[in-house]
């Protein structure tokens, strides 16, 4: 057999015999190499490897990180082992770094994951290789039984097929990979965190301790991370939305559940504003749903078959209602209130619809992960000939609003399906291509470059997924554009064709924002609560310096009110210097200063967070600046 790799431009053919891994042949000039990609996926360099090319990944590329941090976590699972008596949970690659879930008898401190860190760094100076092993169900339960490891032993048994552990020095464990060749190629690691979580994020099951770490292969790329990483707690919406009066959790509510106070009320509905008045622009219908409905309705749509563990299912008298999960059966009934021709369509329904889902407490993050949330929900309704259309124009007011809010950069996945398992998908083979090409088309004739993702698509359609780069470098989840080739047929949502015969429509879901609470989180944490002055939601302060200022400063506060500025007056006998120390604290814009100097002029003094004091000016000056800023600050973003 032979088989060519390649790696960062360079390619070398080999023959093999077979058994063969990537290990045996890898040239020593590309010991940096990781992972390898071929046409039937990842691999690392301990699996045996057919005829064929195969693309070699360093550290630079997600499937080089997955496998680089995947390893890290087994290290940091050995060194826990060396350290306590302890029980192996999950340990997989995320975003930023790994985690690793432990059972132990008594919670982690401080101080263990000084001992844990030093444990790590052992490990990696014993350099110790990775061996992969394929084993059979009985054979993994032996070797599992043997180290008290329940959680493997509750993961075995939903296992088929082919079962993979990997060994390092002492240590083993169930998992697929893939892993990078040995230990001793982590060259920089560091733990970052560490809380309690539930097994398999359900409050019911054992109380497991979680250590986060992140790892790198230089150590300049570590101090970097660490870096940014003490900005982003100083930035944590979860931190900044309680000093700066955005939102709250309360336990009388109940967990996931946000309250939004009046400033982040106020930042809500200038979004809110902006969202409609964008939507009625490009034809689109606003509608609004009622937050519950008869179980009925969620078992045509199917979501009491496949998603009821994730809802809230209450009866009134026998019947059985839900609390809405999602908005597109609403949407869906609206649509079919009449008959629709060809010549209706595309119809356009837009909400910011309120649903509510159960999510385990494990996996609630402040506003980012809740169990109530308003989504900016989009449906649209068209022929086939219309899709790419309605694609492009989507793309183009998801740009526009990304901008506008301040993220210029982005990462795009295309969603689809897996070509080898056809039968998995709801939609027929013409649907699916003529969707997927649709969705491809779009984004290549607007010059927007992205990652085909094979089976990534859920089963009833095709999907653009967007993630946002912000100001610390990091992705989160952002817009989708989705196919729906399931729910038209369910609820037989159709239109009359040129030829007088009914057809299904073309059914697309969309988020802009995805949900209020996840994306303002997401903007707390781009502009670190110091929002651009449109988006403010208090855009000036006005500071008395003693009680005599108090009549004037109230007629300048009504001026700046009555002209749409959103301001606050602050006449508390306090000295100045406080207040203006406050207010940027508060992160305030401007602060208008009155004294009996300005009282005199029949000015104001002007300071501006960040710049200092500006001067003196007239009160429709200051007006006029405020509003220009707001202008300038909303356009420069867009």
């Amino acid at each position: 057999m032979r088989i060519r790799l390649r790696f960062r431009g360079e390619e070398k053919e080999f023959e093999i015999k077979e058994g063969t891994r990537i290990k045996d042949i890898l040239p020593q000039e590309w010991k940096e190499a990781l992972v390898a990609r071929s046409e039937e996926g990842v691999v690392d360099f301990h699996t045996p490897i057919k005829e064929g090319e195969y693309e070699l990944l360093d550290f630079s590329t997600p499937e080089g990180k997955e496998a680089f941090w995947h390893t890290t976590a087994h290290i940091l699972a050995q060194a826990v082992k060396r350290l306590f008596p302890a029980r192996l949970g999950i340990g997989p690659a995320i975003e930023q770094g790994f985690y690793y879930d432990f059972e132990v008898e008594n919670p982690f401190v401080p101080e263990d994951m000084e001992r844990i860190e030093c444990e790590m760094r052992k490990i990696v100076e014993e350099d110790l290789p990775l061996e992969r092993k394929a084993v059979t169900k009985k054979e993994a339960k032996r070797i599992f039984e043997e180290r008290g490891e329940k959680f493997k032993l509750e993961l075995i048994e939903e296992m088929e097929g082919e079962i993979t552990i990997y060994r390092q020095g002492e240590f083993v464990d169930l998992c697929k990979g893939p892993h990078v060749l040995s230990t001793g190629m982590i060259k920089s690691l560091k733990i970052l965190s560490f809380s309690s979580a539930y097994w398999r994020g359900d409050e019911k099951r054992e109380s497991l301790q979680r250590v986060y770490g992140i790892s790198f292969p230089k150590k300049e790329e570590l101090e970097e991370f660490l870096k940014n990483y003490e900005e982003a707690k100083k930035r944590d919406h979860r931190k900044l939305g309680k000093e700066l009066d955005i939102f709250g959790f309360y336990p009388e509510v109940g967990p996931g559940l946000l309250l939004w106070h009046p400033k982040g009320a106020k930042i809500r509905r200038i979004i809110e504003e902006f969202w409609i008045e964008e939507h009625e622009k490009r034809g689109y219908n606003l509608v609004y749903t009622p937050h519950i409905a008869r179980g009925e309705l969620w078992r045509i749509s199917g979501h009491m078959d496949y998603y009821r563990e994730n809802m809230y299912v209450f009866k009134i008298g026998e019947e059985e209602y839900v609390i809405k999960p999602m908005n597109c059966p609403f949407h869906i009934l609206i649509y079919k209130s009449k008959k629709r021709s060809y010549r209706d369509l595309p119809l356009r329904y837009a909400e910011l619809g309120t649903v509510y889902r159960y999510e385990r407490s494990g996996v609630l993050h402040g506003a980012i992960r809740v169990r109530g949330f308003t989504q900016d929900d989009g449906h649209i309704f068209c022929t086939p000939e219309q899709i790419e259309d309605e694609i492009k124009n989507t793309i183009d007011f998801v740009l526009f609003m990304m901008r506008t809010f301040g993220y210029h950069e982005y990462r795009i996945a295309l969603s689809v399906r897996d070509p080898k398992n056809k039968e998995k998908y709801a939609g027929s083979d013409e649907e699916w291509e003529m969707a997927e090409n649709a969705l491809k088309k779009a984004l290549e004739e607007m010059g927007l470059p992205y990652r085909v993702e094979e089976g990534e698509a859920v089963f009833y359609g095709p999907k653009i997924d967007m993630k946002l780069k912000d100001a610390l470098g990091r992705y989160h989840q952002g817009p989708t554009i989705q196919f729906d080739f399931n729910l038209p047929r369910r609820f037989n949502v159709t239109y009359m064709g040129p030829d007088g015969k009914e057809h299904y429509v073309y059914m697309v879901h969309r988020a802009l924002l995805g949900s209020f609470e996840r994306f303002i989180g997401g903007l707390i944490e781009h502009y670190a609560g110091d929002f651009p002055l449109w988006l403010s939601p208090v855009q000036a302060r006005i500071m008395t310096i003693t009680d005599e200022n108090i009549p004037y400063a109230v007629r300048i506060f009504e001026r700046m009110k009555k002209e749409g500025i959103r301001v606050e007056l602050d006449k508390r006998s306090e000295k100045i210097g406080y207040k203006i120390r406050e207010a940027e604290l508060e992160k305030i814009p401007y602060m208008i200063i009155i004294g009996r100097k300005e009282m005199e002029e029949g000015k104001v003094s002007v300071r501006r967070r960040k710049k200092g004091d500006m001067g003196s000016f007239g009160v429709e000056e200051v007006i006029e600046m405020i509003k220009k800023e707001v202008k300038d600050s909303k356009e420069a973003q867009g």
